[in-house]
Formats: structure tokens, C-alpha cells, sequence
């Protein structure tokens, strides 16, 4: 999101970019966007995280064609599905839900840092409680694939992946968060309806009623990204817009940068912050 944009009598409007693998429902979005708020200033560009290559075309496209860039919202992902393997050979939640934020987050970096003060937010869950980065075995090659411990893994890299970007930015001006959204109802859910099928069928009752709108889901995204004061609170986690205490494992600093160093070797990244 860069802050570029169309002013009126009551309203300065953001220019959004939308960075999406699916272009034909994208510019659907986009333009429900500009319909619900009168903002024209939304556009979309590709963005296929499970590729190291779109990932760093993308990049180079926005650095060379934006000015600005103050909110960078990391939120697309995968959930509990088969053991997939992506274009580079990765996991597949692994390298969508980590690995791709991670990779763009860096090469997005130079533009964040001018745009400074600016904010990369990163959605997380729950999930990572109980999760455990296997430098092992991250995708799975030796011991059975658990597309819950795989999912869990993901969701705690994203934590980690937050809090050694805030130490590694103190005092650049970029301030870095993530947090859980609570659960939602979206079609992230339609691979654990096939992996537990009593789950899907409670997925399916009113149940349904407990669970988020979308729009009630990205409250906690949009607190962390416009909230005046947040800066100080910089590698923080959030859920219900308030800050939570994460996971004693989302806290391990030692695990946090060893994930950093393996996660920049994986993607080919020499220059990180």
C-alpha cells in the first residue's frame, strides 16, 4: 500500500496495490473496493508466493514503478493442505506462508525504508502454539508429512520471521507485527474439510456462526497498520486488536535468526537487513 493518491473534500485515499495469483477474481475485488469506497487508486499486479521467481519480478516491478510503499501487509496463504512441492522444490505451506513473505518482505525493504515511518504487517495464527521449526527436515523429506504440524510450522515461522525483522530494523524507522486474525470464514479452510471429514461436517453447522466475517477478520490487520503509537511495540503480537503474549516458541530468539539465516539461504537472498 503506498500513500500516494486522490484527495476530496473529507478524504486523502490511499493508493493500493493488490499483489495476487489469481488475476480474474483479483480485479473482481479491486473493483468492489473502489465501488464500497470510492477509491479508484486500487490496482492489482501478480504475485504467485509459491514461486521464488514471480516473487523477485514482482518486487522488481514495484520498486521500479512506485514511489512510495508504507504498509506492506503480509496475509496470503495456504492451510493444511496435501504435500505439495512448489516450482523451487519447497513445501508448499512452508514456502507461501513463509518463505515467499519473507523473500518479498527483503527485496521490498530499500522502498520501506525510504518510505519511512512504514510498517510490514504479517498474519499469523493461533496455529503457531505448538508449532516447531525442524531445521532437519523443514519440508517434510524424511519423517511423515502432518499437514497440521506443517501448517503449525508455517504460522510459527511467520511469528519468528516478525519479531527478528523488528531487531534487525530497531531504529530504521520500519516497524514490524504480526498477528492471529481469528478464525474466518473463507475458503482457507477447504483442505481441512478433506483432511478430517468430521470437521468438515462441524465446518458445515451452525457452528459457522461462531466464526469471523471477513471483514471482522482483517480488524487485527488494519489495527496493526494504521494505529497511531504502534511503532514502540515493534515485533509484537496481536490478536482482537490488543496486544497478546505469543507462544513461549514465537519468543526464542536463538531459533529466530537461525530461521532468518536458513530462510535467506533457501531463497537466495546474500543481502538481507
Amino acid at each position: 500500500m503506498t500513500s500516494s493518491g486522490t484527495s476530496s473534500e473529507f478524504h486523502v485515499w490511499a493508493r493500493v496495490v493488490m499483489a495476487c495469483r489469481d488475476l480474474t477474481r483479483a480485479e473482481q475485488a479491486a473493483e468492489e473496493i473502489r465501488q464500497s469506497t470510492g477509491n479508484g487508486n486500487v490496482v492489482i499486479r501478480h504475485l504467485d508466493l509459491a514461486s521464488v521467481y514471480s516473487v523477485r519480478q514482482f518486487a522488481k516491478d514495484f520498486l521500479d514503478s512506485e514511489d512510495r510503499l508504507d504498509i506492506l501487509i503480509n496475509n496470503a496463504g495456504v492451510m493444511m493442505c496435501p504435500r505439495w512441492l512448489t516450482e523451487d522444490g519447497f513445501e508448499t505451506q512452508l514456502a507461501v506462508n513463509h518463505l515467499g513473505h519473507f523473500l518479498l518482505t527483503n527485496l521490498l525493504l530499500p522502498k520501506l525504508k525510504s518510505s519511512a515511518p512504514s510498517r510490514v504487517v504479517t498474519v499469523s495464527s493461533i496455529a503457531h502454539r505448538g508449532g516447531h521449526i525442524d531445521f532437519d527436515d523443514l519440508f517434510f523429506s524424511r519423517r511423515p508429512y502432518s499437514s497440521l504440524e506443517s501448517y503449525r510450522q508455517s504460522k510459527l515461522a511467520n511469528v519468528l520471521f516478525s519479531r527478528e525483522l523488528a531487531r534487525r530494523l530497531r531504529g530504521s524507522g520500519v516497524s514490524s507485527f504480526c498477528l492471529h486474525p481469528g478464525v474466518i470464514r473463507t475458503e482457507l479452510g477447504r483442505h481441512v474439510q478433506g483432511w478430517l471429514p468430521l470437521l468438515g461436517a462441524l465446518l458445515s453447522l451452525p457452528s459457522l456462526l461462531l466464526m469471523k466475517t471477513p471483514s471482522q477478520g482483517s480488524q487485527t490487520t488494519v489495527y496493526c497498520a494504521v494505529t497511531p503509537g504502534l511503532e514502540e511495540r515493534s515485533g509484537q503480537y496481536f490478536s482482537d486488536c490488543a496486544e497478546k503474549e505469543a507462544a513461549p516458541e514465537g519468543q526464542d530468539d536463538v531459533v529466530a535468526r537461525k530461521l532468518w539465516e536458513e530462510s535467506a539461504r533457501l531463497v537466495g537472498l546474500k543481502d538481507t537487513c
